[in-house]
């Protein structure tokens, strides 16, 4: 029960990291507000998850990078709850192409999605946290943002950006008792690792010192413990959840 009275926001949780994130911090008996973007898509996971754990979890639909959206989103927590003590940044969307294929319009969606909209949702939780002089921020990088992947240049900026965004909040906010995380995933077994051939997956995990896969559980239990008071003296880092991997 490591989020008793504790209201979260958390980006992107129709699948994969973002589902499990709920279901941990349900688990730690945290009230729950659930971004995914298409209507109805989290319905029956998060009743679901409401019955079995006696939680409160709200679904919130909206595109991240609609920033009135966004805005309203707060706003309803604001009134609902009167305070938010973790912000999630967790939606993302990854492209890959290699450098000669890497077209304007992609650049802008990816960055729209990964970088502009994780800084509007800090901004716009930052304002609340303030006034309450108390917070956690946990933004959602990723190993190729620490070490760089080929094929994946936009991408690697993109959570390469998340990392420097974070540290760089951590010093603003700190006086006021907001911390601001990032977690940085190696390969986690979602729909997007197993999409790849069989081959190619045996070769990532080659390259993982630990031997295995990781799970979006693995990475929704660091959420859990960077939301707590567990790591109230923790802030401006980059936890790699990634078994010791070589990109």
């Amino acid at each position: 029960m490591l989020l008793t009275n504790k209201v979260a926001f958390i980006t992107g949780t129709s699948r994969g990291i973002g589902k499990n994130i709920v279901e941990q911090y349900a688990i730690n008996n945290a009230t729950i507000y659930a971004n995914a973007r298409t209507e109805g898509s989290i319905d029956d996971y998060t009743k679901k998850l409401c019955k079995k754990y006696n939680v409160t979890i709200i679904p919130l639909y909206f595109d991240v990078t609609d920033v009135t959206a966004a805005k309203n989103a707060i706003l309803k927590i604001k009134k609902e709850q009167g305070k938010l003590d973790i912000l999630v940044n967790n939606a993302g969307i990854m492209k890959d192409a290699l450098i000669g294929m890497i077209s304007a319009d992609m650049m802008h969606e990816i960055f729209e999605t990964n970088v502009f909209a994780v800084m509007e949702m800090i901004q716009l939780a930052s304002k609340l946290m303030t006034r309450q002089k108390s917070g956690s921020i946990i933004n959602i990088s990723s190993i190729v943002g620490v070490n760089g992947n080929k094929g994946q240049l936009v991408y690697s900026a993109s959570k390469g950006a998340i990392i420097s965004i974070t540290k760089t909040a951590a010093k603003e906010l700190a006086p006021n008792n907001i911390r601001v995380n990032a977690i940085a995933p190696g390969m986690i077994d979602t729909a997007m690792f197993r999409s790849i051939s069989e081959s190619h997956q045996s070769e990532l995990v080659n390259n993982i010192g630990m031997g295995r896969i990781g799970s979006p559980e693995d990475v929704a239990k660091a959420c859990v413990f960077l939301a707590s008071d567990l790591s109230n003296y923790v802030t401006g880092q980059i936890l790699g959840v990634d078994g010791s991997a070589i990109v």
